[in-house]
């Protein structure tokens, strides 16, 4: 018990640090490096090498290579329009923030980025990537909703639905596992959330506890579309290595291209850490749990039914062309005998139950925040713009680089 306590707080001290970081530190650990499967895992061809690990940066890309959408709609939002009151998330390039509207006394949840740290990290693509997906997402249930967007000299605004059930790795870290049906009934929201990307040609590729919100009824809402692929077809693959340590598919690991199920090994293991309380291959040493996801056959305890078990294995098959989704995609998922219970329209049209309410009291009730965000003070910046005389050349620069950005809706699109 005393092992399983110490894996668990190890575990959740590294959850929140962004792949980029983590490569750059396993990088530099001359211990770690010296396993086989670590090395191999490390010999990225570059440009991904640099970018991801940042260990021979090249220079910034000039204005004219760099990300252009279309004219910018210049939408007159700007930071005072908003009165913002907690940190409720922090990520690698700025905070997630609860604010008020000024005017309609509307809470949302605005994601304020550092352009300079995008940049220097070479992460533009993913962060306009983030906002396509975003304006793709019309009236999905289980997917967190855009409704505009806008920037400032030095920073990217993104006002988002706010969500304050909590994040689902919270209430994992809190209860440890769940019960079957309440982990069915998730995994049969994420599994629509994924179908429905899917349908729009998009592989989310970083489905983790993290990104997994309960709404104050207690459903399921996806979030963080930064590391999404678009335009990828049905029998499309893309290779970009990206994702978050414990979720790597082995195809991925393996530096291959993966298609689309690459989705459906993460709802493998985010369902398994829901039955079991930790990720199917995890590891404290990072080397012996790369060598689990790459190698070790997947054991599953006898606590679990016989179609939870059935799924599992066909979830996190490590052979992608075997996986289930791999002929039918999200049809596969969804007919398989563990969500026999669920009728799908109903579930889309949340007429189902949640088998855990929030019990949530309003906008200001904060219980399901992790205090490490909600204890932080909100930075002054975050609500002004910077003073014109502060703007030097490598903010001008970073303005450049998200022409396009700022998005508002047309008016009717409310009604």
């Amino acid at each position: 018990m005393k092992d399983k306590t110490t894996a668990l707080t190890s575990f959740m001290k590294q959850r929140r640090m962004g792949l980029n970081d983590f490569i750059h530190r396993l990088a530099t650990n001359s211990y770690a490096c010296k396993h086989s499967e670590v090395q191999s895992i490390l010999n990225l061809s570059p440009p991904q090498d640099a970018e991801l690990m940042n260990t021979n940066p090249s220079p910034p890309p000039s204005p004219s290579q760099q990300i252009n959408l279309g004219p910018s709609s210049d939408p007159s939002a700007k930071p005072s329009d908003f009165h913002f009151l907690k940190v409720i998330g922090k990520g690698s390039f700025g905070k997630v923030l609860l604010a008020r509207h000024r005017t309609d006394d509307q809470f949302y949840a605005v994601k304020v980025l550092q352009k300079k740290a995008i940049l220097k990290k070479k992460e533009e693509k993913h962060i306009m990537s983030e906002r396509n997906v975003l304006l793709k997402n019309v009236k999905h249930p289980f997917l967190v909703g855009l409704h505009y967007s806008f920037q400032t000299a030095d920073k990217l605004y993104f006002v988002l639905d706010y969500i304050n059930g909590g994040e689902l790795f919270y209430h994992l870290q809190r209860e440890r596992c769940f019960l079957e049906p309440r982990a069915r009934f998730y995994a049969a929201e994420i599994a629509s959330a994924l179908g429905y990307l899917h349908s729009l040609n998009i592989v989310y590729r970083d489905l983790k506890p993290e990104n997994i919100l309960l709404d104050s009824q207690g459903h399921i809402i996806l979030t963080d579309f930064g590391l999404c692929k678009e335009n990828i077809e049905p029998n499309g693959t893309t290779s970009t290595f990206c994702g978050t340590p414990e979720y790597l598919a082995p195809e991925v690991l393996h530096k291959q291209p993966y298609d689309r199920t690459v989705d459906w090994w993460c709802l493998g293991a985010v369902l398994y850490e829901m039955l079991y309380g930790l990720p199917p291959f995890y590891s404290r040493n990072t080397a012996e749990m790369y060598d689990n996801i790459l190698n070790k056959p997947l054991q599953l305890k006898p606590n679990i039914s016989n179609s939870a078990r059935h799924l599992l294995e066909g979830l996190l098959q490590k052979d992608r062309t075997k996986r289930l989704g791999c002929a039918d995609d999200f049809v596969e998922i969804k007919n398989h005998v563990f969500f026999s219970p669920i009728n799908w329209d109903d579930l889309n049209a949340k007429k189902i139950t949640p088998p855990f309410n929030p019990n949530v009291t309003g906008p200001n009730d904060l219980r399901h925040f992790d205090p490490e965000f909600t204890d932080e003070p909100v930075p002054s910046s975050i609500g002004c713009s910077p003073d014109s005389a502060l703007v030097t050349a490598s903010i001008k620069e970073a303005s450049e680089a998200f022409v396009g950005f700022s998005y508002a809706p047309e008016m009717d699109s409310y009604l």
